[in-house]
């Protein structure tokens, strides 16, 4: 398997299981759902880092795509180069990051933020790579 495949499969996963601190933030906090409760959402406050980790969830999902198609298009027209590996790592191991800072609430040196955008330059980096080779 290309270094890039094993990247989008780990992210894959990452994205993957980034829903169940979120489902273990709702159990802790408000108890285990019952039929009722699927009627009508429990309105209870939840603590911040069941906020922060479905955000960190949502964010992980909408970020996958571009990634996803990125990556898929480079495997199917042949493109694999030292710096889309790269890319692919660098993207991989900056959402995982992101992740468990996002949720974790840690607010120094804008980490958060620092995160994203180096996984960001990662993507539009490999994407430029891709573009390159398609013209």
């Amino acid at each position: 398997m290309k270094t890039e495949l094993m990247y989008l499969l780990l992210t894959a996963i990452l994205t993957g299981v980034l829903w169940i601190p979120v489902v273990i933030g709702y159990v802790t906090s408000r108890g285990v759902l019952t039929p009722s409760s699927y009627k009508t959402a429990p309105t209870s406050p939840l603590p911040d880092w069941v906020n922060r980790a479905n955000r960190a969830h949502l964010n992980a999902v909408e970020n996958f795509a571009p990634f996803a198609a990125v990556v898929l298009i480079a495997q199917a027209t042949g493109v694999s180069t030292p710096v889309t590996a790269a890319c692919a790592a660098v993207y991989f191991y900056a959402r995982a990051a992101h992740a468990v800072i996002h949720i974790s609430g840690f607010g120094s040196f804008k980490a958060r933020t620092v995160l994203f955008t180096v996984a960001w330059l990662a993507f539009i980096t490999f994407a430029g790579v891709l573009l390159q080779h398609a013209m």
